[in-house]
């Protein structure tokens, strides 16, 4: 549910951005939100199961994402959409690191790496279907029931939980639970991802700019708070691991290339290439599928060989597949255009996860496996989180750009400028009805290149940051 929830909305977004006329930095927020709360409350949550019970946390994380999956199927405005999100955000924060320690309490020592391997697996996969469960809700039902599915499902986890799941805790867990370091998180991340999306209308440039330096400032008191706290929600000692330390910074490296490449790949497709919301989402089936086939193989051969080798040949083949999806136009069928970088990304991808999840756990002492897991999984949510706002910038400029250029050769009446420029915020999703046809097409096939010249931009960029991933790896320790 809360991995599926994370990604299931992306192509359903241009639909939702259509129906409740919200700008593109609006529609953002539906994913950031979600994103943000996750992200830096996972971590508390984990702690909170440790100290009240596992079952009982994670149960009440279940309750809390279902009630709030309720409020945005109900959501009749952008913002309370948003706000709903942000409360699901939280109740994945206690479900998930709830599931890691209840598998972890519940398998001895020496199949606990199995378990939690599978674990992770299932995480990838079902993150990385989401769009496509999300593309054929949308195509034979309203995008509200992506949200109204998680009421069943809820009914049947919290059923098999209290027949078949023994509560455990922490008898040693520190008394004090670290909400300080969770709002500087909360508060520092916020404010970096709303100064890159924000396009300027409510603070301007130069406010945006203030708040940027502010969240900055916050996240650096999170880092300072956190190597003195007495129970800290980050044990810094974690870091001075080489592997540890090089994982993590893998895991945003690439973890951030994938959240924005899909993210961003849905407008285009739908919006740009015509594709429906079904064929969207099954555009991403190849990826679903190596990623599937894959991580138990790469999972196996990281037991037999070390991950090492993997960690560099996985990032830099998801690299390559960044790099191929940047390169179509307007035109071409799928499986000359899309699916080649789709099914490579996929497959580096693929390689890697397995790997990556041992590489974490076997990098520190195994009673703070549980730790070092919430950590890296904090990591990569938060990854997602600022690589969508920052690489949306990324887009934005170069969009802005090449649509000025056109639209100035178009030589357009002012009426009609003005027009276009109200809804310039909508991307690729501007609603240009009303338009005689011939200004139509011409003022179309403007926003259409821009946002591919846009898309091209982050799509090398998530390249750039993957083939950093490669080179991260390369410097692990060879054992």
């Amino acid at each position: 549910m809360a991995f599926l929830d994370g990604s299931v909305v992306n192509v359903a977004l241009p639909v939702v951005q259509r129906e409740l006329a919200m700008s593109a930095g609006l529609a953002a927020w539906i994913v950031e939100a979600y994103a943000l709360f996750l992200s830096s409350l996972v971590l508390v949550g984990g702690a909170l199961g440790d100290r009240y019970g596992r079952k009982r946390v994670y149960v009440t994380g279940v309750a809390l994402f279902t009630l709030a999956s309720l409020v945005c199927a109900a959501a009749g405005s952008a913002h309370l959409l948003v706000a709903a999100r942000a409360l699901q955000g939280a109740g994945a924060a206690l479900l998930v690191p709830g599931s890691l320690s209840l598998i972890t309490a519940a398998y001895p020592a020496h199949e606990r790496g199995r378990a939690i391997g599978i674990w992770s697996m299932f995480t990838a996969v079902t993150g990385a279907a989401g769009p496509v469960a999300g593309g054929y809700v949308v195509a034979h039902a309203s995008w509200r029931w992506i949200f109204l599915f998680n009421a069943p499902i809820a009914a049947v986890v919290v059923a098999l939980a209290y027949r078949g799941v023994s509560e455990t805790r922490d008898e040693e867990a520190p008394p004090h639970m670290d909400w300080i370091g969770a709002t500087l998180a909360a508060a520092g991340l916020g404010a970096v991802v709303y100064a890159l999306i924000g396009d300027g209308a409510t603070t301007g440039a130069r406010g945006e700019a203030l708040l940027l330096a502010a969240g900055a400032a916050v996240l650096v008191g999170f880092v300072v708070f956190e190597s003195r706290a007495k129970a800290p929600m980050v044990p810094l000692s974690l870091f001075r691991s080489r592997v540890f330390a090089g994982t993590n910074v893998l895991t945003l490296l690439l973890y951030g290339a994938l959240g924005a490449a899909l993210y961003f790949l849905p407008f285009n497709l739908i919006q740009v290439q015509g594709y429906g919301p079904t064929a969207a989402g099954a555009a991403l089936l190849p990826f679903v599928i190596a990623i599937s086939a894959l991580s138990p193989v790469t999972g196996y051969l990281a037991s037999r060989i070390g991950t090492r080798r993997l960690l560099v040949v996985g990032p830099a083949v998801a690299a390559t597949g960044f790099a191929l999806i940047a390169l179509p136009g307007r035109d071409g069928s799928y499986w000359t255009t899309y699916f080649p970088g789709i099914a490579t990304a996929g497959i580096g991808m693929g390689i890697t996860v397995a790997p990556l999840t041992s590489a974490v756990m076997g990098s520190v002492e195994s009673h703070r496996a549980g730790v070092a897991s919430g950590v890296n999984n904090a990591v990569a949510r938060a990854a997602s989180l600022l690589a969508i706002a920052g690489l949306g910038l990324v887009l934005r400029a170069r969009f802005d750009g090449v649509l000025d250029r056109q639209l100035g050769e178009l030589r357009l009446p002012v009426a009609i400028a003005e027009r276009v420029a109200a809804e310039r915020t909508k991307l690729a999703g501007a609603d240009l009805s009303g338009l005689d046809p011939a200004m139509f097409q011409s003022v179309r096939a403007a926003f259409d290149d821009a946002y591919i010249a846009g898309f091209r931009a982050l799509a090398f960029t998530c390249a750039l940051l993957a083939a950093a991933g490669a080179l991260v790896g390369l410097a692990l320790p060879r054992r």
